[in-house]
């Protein structure tokens, strides 16, 4: 079991950066891989990136290019950096952490980018 808790969220304009934390409450290389989805309203949720424990990394091709995932083992930390950030990525962000074959969601971010 792990809980997992997104931080980082927030009002930007369009070509800003923002960078979310995931913090999980057990060590994050015991865990098979540890995502990121948003959902927008009126959408369902969707897949944007994830890392794996071995460190491969996987991206939603919206996002590919823009932003980066990466892990902080020694401080249980999963991040995803947004740069060049555009309208259509506002949306809640959430992490998610696969204990196979469990999933385990964060209670989200909001990301907001204006035009």
């Amino acid at each position: 079991q792990v809980q997992v808790v997104e931080s980082g969220g927030g009002l930007v304009q369009a070509g800003a950066s923002l960078r979310l934390s995931c913090a999980a409450s057990r060590s994050i290389s015991t865990i098979n891989t540890i995502g990121w989805y948003r959902q927008a309203p009126g959408n369902q949720r969707e897949f944007v990136a994830w890392i794996t424990k071995g460190g491969t990394t996987n991206y939603a091709d919206p996002v590919k290019g823009r932003f980066t995932v990466s892990r902080d083992n020694a401080k249980n930390t999963v991040y995803l950096q947004m740069d060049n950030l555009k309208p259509e990525d506002t949306a809640v962000y959430y992490c998610n952490a696969n204990i196979f074959p469990l999933q385990y969601w964060g209670q989200g971010t909001q990301v907001t980018v204006s035009s």
